[in-house]
């Protein structure tokens, strides 16, 4: 699993998809601000590692939770690289909202199950864990066992850990925070400097640069 983690962080180094931007920091959903920004929704514009991260996905899937009977993604970024993972499986597909449509259906979760089928959640990124697990809460409202979740990378926060434990989810993941900096440090994509930000920032995310 290391050696993934490892072989993917360089893969997400490769295009780019790791920004750095300490003096005009991102601003994440929870209201963080962050000098570091996973974009790991551009993997799927090349074929080769939109594959890569399908199949790992499914290996993850068959590893940990081989007792789902259907995929669920969570919207957006999650969505695309959801429905090919249930493809590759074979298994069914719904996808969750952030909140349910304004119009037509206002469904909150797009698609149909069985009630009381066992769903792993495929997710893109980690961060507080607190959109991720609104699905959950969705998911498990509609009847549905979630059995586990599986995501492309996590930030690894004790804050999201702590939430997943309290909300009895599983997670795996194909590459974290730690094996991306370290991997950008020994390629040189960053510099020391950059990890002292890192580090900084890291400390306490929730409040820096407030």
């Amino acid at each position: 699993m290391a050696n993934l983690k490892k072989d993917f962080a360089s893969k997400l180094l490769n295009v780019k998809a790791i920004k750095l931007q300490p003096n005009d920091p991102f601003t994440w959903a929870s209201g963080w601000k962050s000098p570091f920004y996973c974009d790991n929704r551009k993997t799927l514009s090349y074929p080769e590692l939109r594959n890569f991260v399908k199949l790992e996905l499914v290996h993850t899937i068959l590893e940990h939770f081989p007792q789902a009977e259907a995929v669920a993604g969570v919207a957006t970024g999650a969505i695309a690289q959801g429905a090919l993972v249930a493809d590759e499986l074979n298994k069914p597909f719904v996808y969750v909202r952030s909140k349910a449509k304004d119009h037509g259906m206002g469904n909150l979760i797009e698609g149909e199950l069985e009630k009381g089928i066992k769903v792993v959640v495929v997710e893109d990124l980690i961060s507080t864990g607190g959109s991720s697990l609104k699905a959950v809460a969705a998911l498990r409202e509609a009847g549905y066992e979630v059995v586990g979740m599986v995501a492309s990378y996590t930030y690894g926060f004790p804050v999201a850990a702590e939430a997943f434990a309290e909300a009895g989810v599983q997670l795996e993941t194909l590459t974290d925070y730690d094996h991306v900096v370290a991997e950008a440090l020994a390629t040189g994509y960053i510099a020391e400097s950059d990890v002292e930000v890192l580090a900084e920032w890291r400390k306490n995310p929730s409040e820096w640069r407030k």
